[in-house]
């Protein structure tokens, strides 16, 4: 049986630097915690602080932002990799096997966490609908005669996902070759969905086709499994620390949406209250229900809970991974981390899934969002798109005058210049594409 192996999955290699790549130098800070601290400094990671999560931003009461949530997925990964590792350490060492790569799956995991929502663009994932059906509904829709049909796909179904791995590793115009020179294991470890869009009848793939073989050669070097034949489109077993980038994520956002809920007064603290004490048995119910009664603050109980509520979900996750490492590793295992684990903890999130669904998701303040970012992100495509599209018209020369010099509206092929328009707008904060949105429209003007 085929199966991938960890001493190849982890790989300080870096994308686009590989000629400099010297697997013996030595330092306390590994190139994966260099990862880390590019993301954190980079630009592009700056700008989720103006993007919206679920919640309108901003408001008088903080909620989170794409940059907090990013920040706490990461601890949350991290914590679960690492109890991962040191179980893999005991399970491999015990064989006689080498176990110095295990120590830095936390790293690892840590950077991808911080990296995985880099391509999403302004007003949450009603943003990506904005962006997708601009094509499928909208005035792009008389483009696609002129396009492949993968490219047509990936138009129709963008996906923050494959345009993250394109953020990172897309040499866009002055910039190094390799974009962020991050290393092969902490790219293969935000890719979710490791196949063409062609593959996806949702809007759910793992990269565009202008960064196809740039995936080939990431998974290739790391010896991930190729599930699609030689001239079928591209698919590829997932590297295995996606299980845990995407278990944390799915923890901090179902779990730190409902406590935004709260602040935001859409759930009383009873409902929230008995939906967090549902992931936990009998004695241990009691005893938190006691430390819940030494505070007055419903904010305190609150975050109390829900602190309990990640760790035990962090610990589960954990034992999921290594009950099925064999599985994940022959790229055989199904679902998530979350879909495996004891019915109690998983009943408990699936009562806060239906929470949220019924009472955050649908609330005024979301559809709000998901309707004023429609408006502004479709009008945004239209007049940027017919820009580059009839680039020596008067108003289409402003118009390019607004695009920053790293985006190609001038590419040789139609496809090139959509994409430079799809990453100018997705690159976007909402506060920007809100001020540029009114400009055009000519309801503001600059301050003289």
């Amino acid at each position: 049986m085929d199966t991938m192996k960890w001493e190849l999955l982890v790989n300080d290699k870096r994308f686009g630097l590989e000629d400099y790549h010297d697997p013996k130098k030595s330092g306390t800070r590994t190139d994966f915690r260099r990862d880390y601290d590019r993301l954190v400094f980079s630009s592009p990671f700056r700008r989720l602080q103006n993007k919206t999560q679920v919640f309108p931003l901003p408001g008088s009461i903080f909620v989170h932002n794409r940059l907090t949530h990013s920040m706490e997925v990461a601890c949350v990964g991290k914590s679960m990799a690492d109890n991962i590792a040191v179980a893999l350490k005991s399970r491999y060492g015990a064989a006689g096997a080498p176990v110095e790569h295990f120590d830095h799956l936390g790293d690892i995991v840590a950077a991808a966490c911080l990296a995985h929502d880099l391509g999403n663009p302004p007003f949450g994932h009603s943003g990506e609908k904005a962006l997708a059906t601009f094509f499928s509904e909208g005035a792009g829709q008389k483009l696609k005669p002129l396009l492949s049909e993968r490219e047509w796909c990936d138009l129709t179904r963008f996906d923050g996902n494959a345009n993250a791995f394109r953020v990172l590793t897309h040499r866009f115009n002055g910039r190094r070759a390799g974009g962020f020179a991050m290393t092969y294991s902490t790219l293969a470890s935000i890719v979710k969905y490791p196949y063409e869009s062609v593959l996806s009848e949702k809007p759910k793939f793992g990269f565009f086709c202008t960064e196809k073989e740039d995936f080939e050669r990431v998974a290739t070097e790391l010896g991930m499994l190729r599930l699609s034949a030689a001239g079928e489109p591209l698919r590829y077993a997932r590297h295995p620390l996606v299980y845990i980038v995407e278990a944390a994520d799915d923890i901090c956002y179902e779990v730190m949406d409902i406590e935004d809920a709260h602040k935001l007064k859409i759930l009383s603290t009873k409902e929230i209250i008995d939906a967090f004490l549902g992931f936990f048995n009998t004695e241990r119910r009691a005893h938190m229900e006691k430390v819940m009664a030494s505070v007055s603050d419903p904010n305190e109980k609150i975050a109390y809970l829900r602190s309990c509520v990640v760790g035990v979900l962090v610990e589960r996750c954990a034992e999921t991974f290594i009950a099925n490492e064999e599985a994940i590793l022959s790229g055989h295992f199904q679902g998530t981390l979350l879909s495996h684990i004891n019915e109690l903890e998983k009943n408990g999130y699936r009562r806060c899934s239906e929470i949220s669904m019924a009472k955050i998701y649908r609330s005024s303040h979301v559809v709000d969002i998901e309707l004023a970012g429609n408006r502004i992100i479709t009008f945004l495509m239209e007049r940027l798109t017919e820009a580059v599209l009839a680039p020596d018209l008067y108003y289409s020369g402003l118009l390019l005058a607004k695009f920053p010099e790293q985006y190609d509206v001038k590419a040789p092929t139609l496809f090139g210049k959509l994409q430079a328009v799809l990453d100018h707008v997705s690159a976007m904060t909402d506060v920007y594409a809100l001020d540029l949105y009114r400009k055009l429209n000519g309801t503001s003007l600059p301050a003289v």
